[in-house]
């Protein structure tokens, strides 16, 4: 793959993931619409709601990384310490945002805007505002750091709004291949066609359907015409090996 492309982190914060009684929807729509703007979601982290814990990981990932998105814990309850915590990582104030508090008055009916609803227009000193047209109250970019609602359709809403601040590179292609042969079987093999070209990424995922187990192998890159000649090799390879294809995909 190539090493020019951008990276980036996501950083999901909630006790309610990490119980299990919420399943986190949000990394792959993230992945998925970094892909096509040339930016490789290179790692993914869950954590608590402690200040703590927030503060060393956005720490951590904003030196690491081009690109930190935060999802969970900006809402108004009291455990929503997500944007205070940040605030912190960066040593900056939390203060009330009267564009923030715009945005939220022109979505909420008079009357209905409580001081705990605007606890959600509190923003780190010098952050900029991430618009949300599903429910009023903006996200936050401070430096490379986006801080987005937990709630799927708000944080894709706010996300599909940040392609003109997120420059990456050329798009990241994919294509798929799946076959009735093991791992174990493709594995010298696949080895051998990676080691001569890392512009494109292999991976094998191996599966057990309808009592039969089979692999999908995924390749990844910017270079279409090498993405498909690697492909190729793969078909190849499993057909020497005496496997089957039972499928192959390719997405740009």
């Amino acid at each position: 793959m190539n090493s020019a492309l951008k990276t980036a982190g996501v950083i999901i914060i909630g006790n309610e993931i990490l119980s299990g009684r919420t399943q986190d929807l949000n990394v792959s729509y993230i992945g998925k619409n970094l892909e096509k703007l040339g930016i490789v979601l290179a790692e993914v982290i869950v954590i608590p709601d402690v200040e703590e814990t927030i503060i060393e990981r956005v720490r951590s990932y904003s030196e690491k990384y081009d690109y930190v998105f935060t999802t969970g814990g900006i809402g108004p309850t009291h455990d929503d310490i997500t944007t205070a915590s940040i605030a912190k990582a960066f040593s900056v104030k939390l203060l009330r945002n009267p564009d923030a508090v715009a945005c939220m008055q022109r979505h909420y009916d008079p009357g209905n805007l409580t001081e705990a609803r605007l606890k959600m227009a509190d923003i780190p000193e010098g952050a900029t505002l991430i618009d949300n047209p599903v429910s009023g109250a903006p996200g936050i970019q401070i430096e490379n750091v986006f801080i987005m609602a937990g709630v799927p359709e708000i944080m894709q809403a706010m996300l599909d709004g940040l392609a003109d601040r997120l420059i990456g590179g050329p798009p990241i292609l994919t294509a798929s291949v799946s076959t009735n042969l093991t791992e174990s079987k493709l594995a010298a093999g696949m080895s051998k066609i990676q080691d001569e070209c890392a512009e494109v990424s292999i991976g094998s995922y191996p599966y057990f359907k309808g009592g039969e187990l089979g692999v999908n192998i995924v390749l990844r890159s910017t270079d279409k015409s090498l993405l498909l000649e690697q492909l190729a090799l793969i078909k190849t390879l499993i057909e020497k090996t005496g496997g089957a294809i039972l499928e192959t995909i390719t997405l740009d």
